[in-house]
C-alpha cells in the first residue's frame, strides 16, 4: 500500500526537488503539493494524505500553526517538519503542535525517506540535533524560572544584536537566517519579556549582562 504525501512549501523548487526524490519510491506517493498554510488545510481536506511534509515558514500562517490546525480535524495525518531552522522554540512548539517528526533540508534524500515510512507507521522520527533539543528540554525541565532562561539560545543572540542596533536584514545575515524567522524571534523576545520598544530592550540587555555600554 502506498504512502499518500502531501508536500508543504512556499517555494515550488523546493517541492519539484522533493518530489523527483519521492517518486522514485515505489511505496511513496505525492498526492498534492501547497505552498501556503490554508492551501494545505484544503489540500488535506480534499486528499486525506498520510503523511504531510510541512515547513515552518509560509506566507499565510505559520507551519506549527497549519499543523495544529490539520491535527486538530485530522488526527490520524501524520506531519513530518522538514525546515532550514533548529533551535528550542521552533522544535518544541512543533512537537507541541502535534509534529511526529522534524527534519532539516541539509539532510540526505535517504533519511527523508526513512522519516516518512517511520512516522507512517506510527513511530516518530527526530534528526539527531532536534532529539537533542528534546533530551536537553526533558532534563531542565522547569527548574529555572528566571525571566531570561526562559528565552531559547537564539531568542538571546537576537535580544543582543537588537540591543546593539542591528535590523533584522543585518541580523538575519549574522545569524545565516531568514528575516521572517528573526521577527519571529524577536516577537517570541517581547512576549516573554513584557517589553515593546528597541530602548526597552536596550536597557535589558543592559541590565542582564548581555552588553556593554
Amino acid at each position: 500500500m502506498s504512502i499518500n504525501v502531501l508536500l508543504v512549501d512556499d517555494h515550488k523548487i523546493i517541492r519539484d526537488g522533493l518530489s523527483a526524490i519521492l517518486k522514485s519510491e515505489k511505496d511513496i506517493q505525492i498526492i498534492a503539493e501547497a505552498g501556503t498554510g490554508r492551501e494545505a488545510l484544503e489540500k488535506v481536506s480534499q486528499s486525506a494524505p498520510d503523511v504531510v511534509v510541512m515547513d515552518l515558514t509560509l506566507p499565510d500562517m505559520g507551519g506549527v500553526q497549519a499543523t495544529r490546525r490539520i491535527l486538530a480535524d485530522y488526527p490520524a495525518t501524520r506531519v513530518l517538519v522538514l525546515t532550514m531552522f533548529l533551535d528550542d522554540i521552533c522544535v518544541l512548539e512543533s512537537v507541541e503542535a502535534g509534529a511526529r517528526g522534524y527534519l532539516i533540508k541539509d539532510c540526505a534524500a535517504e533519511e527523508l525517506v526513512t522519516a516518512i515510512r517511520a512516522i507512517h507507521q506510527g513511530k516518530p522520527y527526530f534528526c539527531t540535533e532536534a532529539q537533542e533539543i528534546m533530551m536537553r528540554k526533558c532534563l531542565t525541565g522547569v527548574a529555572d524560572n528566571s525571566v531570561t532562561s526562559a528565552l531559547t539560545k537564539r531568542e538571546t543572540e537576537v535580544l543582543k544584536l537588537t540591543a546593539q542596533g542591528g535590523n533584522s536584514k543585518e541580523i538575519a545575515f549574522k545569524l545565516g537566517v531568514s528575516i521572517k524567522m528573526i521577527e519571529v524571534h524577536r516577537s517570541n523576545v517581547r512576549k516573554k519579556l513584557g517589553i515593546h520598544s528597541i530602548a526597552q530592550l536596550t536597557t535589558y540587555a543592559i541590565k542582564n549582562g548581555l552588553i556593554t555600554t
